[in-house]
């Protein structure tokens, strides 16, 4: 129904077709299936969670899926798609304008617009921003023609990436000592390298994720450095049936550069007055050689190295997708750019909630989770956001979601699958804590982080089957003290102890 001066009135609005958007429209819609709940998105396709399992009480897996969003209202017919981008939020007036010049009045608002790539520079045509699918097309078609790029980031779309790169050299600089530091420790790196430098690559399976193209899409050139229109975040599989082949005939050819960053960027014409000299890939331990091919572009490390390459892969992380928000409305953001939500998902204003990547959690934590910007937690605060509108909406009080007690995840990394739990890392743990280990070569990779003889978080790689049983240990943090180191030992049957 229109309100005054054109104005539609809707009791939710949710803005952002990623999996939190979503996730929340659809919780929404079924709680209250006689009200229209406006989905606000600036893509024409959503991101849908498919193929749900909860493999434990902590522990989901899931494959995302684009569909285009007529789908989603055939599912839902009381979600209302609205495809435009939001331009201005007002709200001590609780309005929305979008970028199509209309209006819409909420009573309750989730902003769940997701992030954006954190790009080591901006607007140039040779850095390219990976974290969704829409990059990972326009990486595709530039990388036929590459024969090395520089890959700068250490998170999982890097670590996935320099595996699924073959025929193409690649220099990948980190500021770690190790690579996927966001997900593993040294040790962990160690066991994983070994699968870089194998030559022999299965065969890429069929992408599980079917994919809509808006049509006439395809011809539309995208202007060089083009991040500016949001896709949505990238799946755990996100690189499967995308070819990623270089023009080189050989297969992995990786060289790490640790502890250093991007200090500058040079196009091939300010190289070539520097006078300096870049430096060939390395055939040895020892880089020294002069490189004489003239590159597109060049990376100048801290390191005081520099290397020419056909182009940049920016891979560090992301920012919260908040300006378009932020405008005349006075939110209190946390230190990594999002919007500040309390344990309902509310943020500092009133009837506005938000839930993804946007957001930064500022409740006091369980001491064994942590936000970080994943799929999962996307789906669980997305979940969680509308099931706490709707609580308030209707005058009823609701519990903290248990997704928030543990930390968990599962994905894969270079085809093992990786289960992280709880503080896995030791994060904010200080010196006060022990690492116990067990490994495998190429079978499995085994670490628990101890903290006064209770288990404060694990990772596990390969096919260990230890997730539930440690995922019990972290919540009912029993004293472990007395099994000491047994409590890895192969040939005692852990699970027999904690069923």
């Amino acid at each position: 129904m229109a309100g005054p001066g054109g104005a539609v009135r809707g009791r939710f609005a949710v803005v952002g077709g990623g999996i939190a958007g979503v996730t929340c429209a659809e919780k929404l819609a079924a709680e209250f299936p006689s009200e229209d709940i406006f989905l606000v998105t600036a893509s024409p396709v959503i991101k849908a969670v498919t193929n749900f399992k909860q493999v434990s009480k902590t522990l989901e897996e899931f494959d995302v899926e684009e569909q285009p969003s007529s789908l989603l209202e055939k599912r839902y017919p009381n979600i209302r798609v609205i495809q435009s981008g939001v331009k201005q939020l007002k709200s001590d007036e609780h309005k929305i304008y979008t970028e199509d010049g209309k209006e819409y009045i909420y009573e309750k608002l989730c902003l769940c617009a997701g992030a954006k790539p954190k790009l080591i520079v901006e607007g140039n045509p040779y850095v390219l921003g990976i974290r969704d699918t829409d990059s990972a097309q326009a990486f595709q078609k530039n990388l036929a023609q590459a024969e090395r790029i520089v890959v700068v980031g250490n998170g999982g779309i890097a670590l996935e990436l320099v595996y699924e790169i073959q025929g193409c050299e690649v220099i990948w600089a980190i500021k770690d000592k190790a690579i996927g530091n966001t997900f593993f420790d040294a040790g962990a790196a160690e066991f994983l390298l070994p699968k870089l430098t194998v030559e022999s690559q299965e065969t890429p399976i069929e992408c599980k994720r079917t994919k809509y193209t808006v049509e006439g899409s395809e011809e539309k050139v995208r202007p060089p450095g083009a991040s500016d229109k949001l896709g949505s975040a990238l799946g755990p599989d996100w690189h499967e049936g995308l070819h990623l082949k270089g023009t080189k005939e050989f297969s992995h050819k990786v060289h790490i550069e640790i502890l250093c960053e991007v200090k500058k960027i040079h196009l091939q014409q300010e190289f070539i007055q520097l006078q300096q000299t870049s430096l060939t890939f390395p055939k040895g331990e020892k880089n020294v050689e002069v490189d004489e091919v003239l590159w597109p572009v060049y990376v100048e490390l801290t390191n005081g190295k520099i290397y020419g390459c056909n182009f940049i892969v920016s891979a560090t992380g992301v920012v919260p997708n908040v300006e378009p928000f932020l405008d005349g409305n006075n939110f209190a953001v946390g230190e990594d750019g999002g919007l500040e939500v309390d344990k309902h998902m509310h943020t500092s204003l009133p009837d506005v909630f938000a839930a993804g990547d946007i957001c930064t959690a500022a409740w006091e934590p369980s001491p064994v989770w942590h936000q970080m910007r994943l799929w999962t937690q996307a789906r669980q605060m997305g979940w969680y956001a509308a099931k706490c509108m709707a609580a308030e909406a209707l005058g009823e009080s609701i519990d903290m979601d248990f997704s928030f007690e543990l930390f968990a995840h599962i994905t894969k990394f270079f085809n093992y699958k990786v289960v992280v739990l709880g503080k896995y890392n030791a994060q904010g743990l200080g010196s006060e804590h022990e690492l116990m280990l067990r490994c495998t070569k190429g079978h499995e990779y085994i670490k628990v982080v101890m903290q006064n003889g209770r288990m404060m978080g694990a990772v596990l790689i390969g096919e260990t089957d230890l997730e539930e049983t440690f995922e019990n240990l972290i919540l009912n943090q029993m004293d472990l003290s007395a099994y000491g180191e047994d409590l890895l030992n192969p040939d005692i049957d852990i699970e027999d102890y904690f069923d």
